[in-house]
């Protein structure tokens, strides 16, 4: 192994001392996210009524979700992940934000997976990092088709070895990203909406056609990057991602949490037929 991904191997496989203990339970786990959250308690994170799953971060810290599920079979599934890289707090609001809506919207037709934390040892970290307890950018660590040879090199001569954007030492080596693609293999989703932050854009992957807005952020395709989330779904899997850079990482207004909720549902609402047809409803697993 050359020097540079020795090193960086090696600083992954390292567990920081800086942690607090693993929350054992939903009610320990809300006390401790909300901690770190401005516009969230913990009383609103427990009437969320996340379930953990089998999903667990490097630190054995849980996953937890909640499926909105329509009485009838649905037409669509949504996964809508929040806070996959540690220090975007922002992003975690808005997944339960977006969480209350959809339990009150009951859409007949739509299947939701919520994540609000993807992360969650990044985030109980002081301070919040962007990357995971071994230090890895998950949203580096997909395994795209190029990863083996561009995702070393690419964070190397494009990032200066940022050790914020260290894609791991090989592709899907984290439980984190390991268990997002498990979903995508098992729930199945028609779509997949990731929130982060702070560049104020929206950015999308996947067959078009793309939403031009959601509230105030308005359509800027960046490009893929080895190993991201968007170009894994979008580009490998087909399925369409939406990805949300919010304006700040630590908080986002309701009334702008509200309008890229109707915008973003607006926009589903025009191509669903198109996202049913294109990926048929095959069952779940569960």
């Amino acid at each position: 192994m050359v020097p540079v991904l020795a090193a960086a191997a090696s600083a992954a496989s390292a567990a920081p001392r800086n942690e607090p203990p693993r929350p054992p339970d939903a009610a320990a786990w809300c006390r401790q996210v909300a901690g770190y959250l401005v516009d969230l308690t913990a009383a609103r994170c427990q009437q969320a009524a996340l379930m953990p799953g089998d999903g667990r971060s490097v630190r054995g810290v849980p996953l937890w979700f909640r499926d909105v599920r329509p009485a009838a079979a649905p037409r669509l599934r949504v996964l809508v992940l929040g806070g996959i890289h540690g220090d975007e707090m922002a992003s975690v609001n808005v997944v339960f934000d977006w969480l209350d809506r959809a339990v009150k919207a009951a859409d007949p037709g739509i299947h939701w997976r919520m994540v609000p934390l993807v992360n969650p040892d990044g985030l109980m970290r002081k301070p919040s990092t962007r990357v995971n307890a071994r230090g890895v950018d998950l949203n580096r660590n997909f395994p795209t088709p190029e990863w083996e040879r561009a995702a070393q090199a690419y964070w190397a001569s494009r990032t200066g070895k940022d050790p914020r954007r260290f894609p791991g030492p090989s592709a899907m080596s984290e439980p984190e990203t390991r268990w997002v693609q498990a979903q995508v293999d098992q729930f199945k989703p028609h779509l997949i909406v990731s929130v982060h932050a702070p560049y104020g854009v929206l950015d999308f992957d996947g067959p078009p056609p793309p939403p031009e807005k959601l509230g105030s952020l308005h359509l800027d395709q960046v490009g893929i990057y080895p190993g991201s989330l968007g170009n894994y779904g979008g580009v490998v899997r087909r399925v369409p991602v939406v990805t949300l850079e919010l304006r700040n990482a630590r908080q986002v207004s309701g009334n702008e949490m509200a309008a890229m909720w109707t915008d973003l549902r607006g926009w589903i609402d025009r191509r669903r037929e198109q996202m049913a047809q294109s990926q048929p409803l095959d069952r779940p697993a569960r």
